[in-house]
C-alpha cells in the first residue's frame, strides 16, 4: 500500500461544496480523498493536522477543517455540578489498558445528530495497529465492579493530543475521562488539545474555534517542544 502524498492544507483548492449521497459537505474542509488507513498514512496525516472520516459510498476523505476546535487548558470551564461529581467519583481511570474496547464502544455510541458512525471495522483495525505503534491512546473509566463504563481515544500528533471519540455507559463517565486526561497531560507540560470540530459538550467546557492557519501554526510550534504525552 503506497503512502499518500497529502496536499498542503494551507493552499488546497477544492470546490466549496461536494454532494455525497443526499448530503452536502464543505469540501474546503477536505484536503484529500482516497488511500489506505496504514499506520504510515495516519502518522503523516495527524502530524500535518489532517484526520480521516469515513463517509459511506465515497472515497475516504481526509479533513483539515477551516475552523478547528481546540481546548486550551487555561480556558477550561468545569460547571459547578460537574466539578462536584468529579470530586466525589469512585470511578477508576486507566490509560491504554483496553484500547480496542474503547474504540468499539465509541463506534456503538449514538451520535447527537442521529447519523451513523465513521468508525468502521476498517477504522477499528487500523487504529488498533496505530495504537500498537505507540501513536494512538485511550483512557478507560471503570466502575467499582470492574465494568468499563466510559472512555475516549485519540492520537498523539507529536506532543498534541488529537481527540477522536468518546463514549459513556454511566452518567458523566466520558466527561470524567476527559478531565482525567487533561490532568495527565498538564502534568507533562501540555497546554491544549485538538478536538477537531466543535460540539455543545466541549463548548460548555470552554473550547473555541480557531482558523485553520492558526491551528497549523500552533500545532507546528507545539511539536517543536517535544512533549512526551504517554
Amino acid at each position: 500500500m503506497s503512502a499518500i502524498n497529502f496536499p498542503n492544507p494551507r493552499t488546497h483548492e477544492f470546490a466549496e461544496w461536494v454532494a455525497i449521497g443526499e448530503y452536502y459537505y464543505n469540501a474546503r474542509d477536505i484536503i484529500s480523498f482516497g488511500g489506505s488507513l496504514t499506520t504510515e498514512n495516519l502518522r503523516n496525516a495527524y502530524r500535518r493536522g489532517i484526520f480521516p472520516w469515513h463517509i459511506d459510498g465515497f472515497p475516504l476523505p481526509w479533513f483539515c477543517p477551516q475552523k478547528r476546535a481546540i481546548l486550551e487548558f487555561s480556558e477550561l470551564h468545569i460547571p459547578k455540578s460537574l466539578r462536584k461529581e468529579w470530586r466525589k467519583t469512585d470511578f477508576t481511570f486507566t490509560i491504554d489498558r483496553d484500547f480496542r474496547r474503547v474504540v468499539e464502544n465509541c463506534a456503538q455510541a449514538k451520535r447527537s445528530d442521529g447519523g451513523g458512525t465513521w468508525i468502521t471495522e476498517n477504522f477499528i483495525e487500523s487504529y488498533v495497529r496505530f495504537h500498537e505503534s505507540g501513536a494512538a491512546h485511550s483512557v478507560e473509566v471503570w466502575d467499582s465492579s470492574g465494568a468499563l463504563v466510559g472512555g475516549l481515544y485519540g492520537v498523539d500528533a507529536g506532543g498534541v493530543f488529537c481527540g477522536e471519540s468518546m463514549f459513556h455507559r454511566r452518567s458523566n463517565a466520558s466527561k470524567f475521562a476527559l478531565l482525567f486526561l487533561i490532568e495527565h497531560l498538564q502534568q507533562l507540560g501540555a497546554t491544549w488539545i485538538d478536538i477537531q470540530v466543535m460540539t455543545p459538550q466541549f463548548e460548555i467546557l470552554g473550547a473555541k474555534e480557531i482558523e485553520r492557519g492558526e491551528f497549523l501554526d500552533k500545532l507546528a510550534q507545539t511539536q517543536t517542544e517535544n512533549f512526551k504525552l504517554f
